[in-house]
């Protein structure tokens, strides 16, 4: 099949089998998803010493549970005699235990072996050495974040910087108080695409005025096809008769506290890599969880925070909601239409992007410096070089 020249003004993308090949996607389970900070659950979901929550983060399942000091705790899923899954279930809560459910093997909510049959006849069996293996955890925005790297990297330099680089100020996320917020509402979506069409769908709003009426209603200038995250700082305004953030541009609730003059009336969103969205506006905060599980599959859990008194007052949040529903099943059907054409000859060499999705070149050679040569540092060279060219 002949390979059709790249136009000066466009850019290549990455080829169809990044989409597709299962040994490209075990690449990122090892290298991106096990290697990099990974949001796993949100924090108030644990309220209680004992509430737990299974995560698959990459090939792992990680266990997260609030041990009797109210900290968050996070262990491989794993046995440590014979290598049974310890809590099968996605979620749930236990009294003061960990036991698996094989051989009765039980470990307290810090980790600790403290019981097993006939423990007491071995009494060199260290119980801290054959507790369950740790996993590093921060809290940030209200959430629970892994890490299942021996060293993780900076949590610092690398997700919170991703805010201060997409909104070019440190505090300016710090004014929604995400962390402070009510869970209004969750779905979850379970969408039969690889996780990178989501994200490349996400960062960009070429497709805006296509597939999203309601969107472009409420912030018109998307229609012009440039994304929020196409400008450093920039927040899309809300249109000129918008009075809210909902699907109709009615009212919504009042502007959380902090939130200044320069950032009300206007939504901004941010991309946190490889798998956060976190969408910002006057009176909300929008967070997208993916969890990716195979090549063709991306579950996505979708949170709608609130200030705690509209969730307590039993407000309906349906309108709100329902506008970035509607954005989410449009986008995730868009993805679902795309990926099957991955695996076709006419996608083999990829395709392209407009100047207004250059910001995706971007996100391509990101992931091919993470997967290294191993990924396909033949297609890193050749993106670089045609990047080079056209500059």
């Amino acid at each position: 099949m002949t390979t059709t020249p790249i136009s000066p003004s466009l850019i290549a993308t990455l080829p169809g089998h990044y989409y597709t090949d299962p040994e490209v996607f075990r690449l990122e389970q090892e290298k991106l998803f096990e290697s990099m900070w990974f949001c796993a659950v949100r924090s108030a979901d644990l309220d209680r010493p004992g509430a737990f929550r299974t995560v698959q983060v990459g090939r792992e399942s990680v266990l997260i549970t609030r041990a009797r000091t109210g900290e968050l705790r996070a262990f491989l899923n794993v046995c440590r005699h014979r290598g049974a899954r310890l809590c099968t279930e996605e979620s749930g809560e236990v009294r003061r235990t960990l036991q698996c459910p094989y051989h009765a093997w039980t470990y307290d909510l810090d980790g600790r072996l403290i019981a097993a049959p006939n423990l007491i006849n071995m009494p060199d069996v260290d119980r801290v050495a054959y507790g369950l293996i740790k996993v590093s955890l921060r809290e940030w925005l209200g959430y629970a974040w892994v890490c299942l790297a021996d060293e993780p990297p900076s949590f610092e330099h690398t997700v919170m910087h991703a805010a201060v680089e997409r909104l070019g100020d440190p505090a300016a996320i710090e004014h929604y108080g995400s962390e402070r917020l009510a869970l209004g509402r969750r779905i979850t979506y379970d969408v039969r695409a690889n996780w990178k069409l989501i994200v490349e769908n996400f960062m960009e709003c070429y497709h805006c005025a296509t597939i999203h009426p309601e969107l472009t209603e409420v912030l018109p200038e998307f229609a012009d096809g440039y994304a929020a995250q196409y400008y450093v700082g920039h927040g899309a305004e809300f249109g000129q008769e918008i009075k809210g953030f909902t699907v109709d541009g009615s009212e919504g609730f009042a502007t959380l506290p902090a939130v200044t003059t320069d950032q009300d009336r206007r939504y901004y969103a941010i991309t946190i890599k490889p798998t956060v969205f976190v969408n910002l506006v006057p009176d909300h905060v929008i967070l997208h969880r993916m969890f990716p599980l195979a090549a063709d599959r991306t579950v996505v859990e979708c949170d709608w925070l609130y200030a705690p008194e509209v969730v307590a007052s039993g407000a309906d949040v349906s309108k709100s909601v329902e506008l970035f529903h509607r954005v989410n099943a449009q986008d995730f059907e868009a993805c679902e239409r795309t990926q099957p054409a991955m695996s076709s000859r006419a996608y083999r060499e990829g395709g392209v992007l407009v100047p207004s999705e250059h910001h995706l070149g971007v996100f391509h050679e990101w992931l091919l410096s993470r997967l290294g040569d191993a990924g396909g540092g033949r297609d890193a060279g050749r993106l670089r070089d045609e990047g080079d060219a056209r500059a």
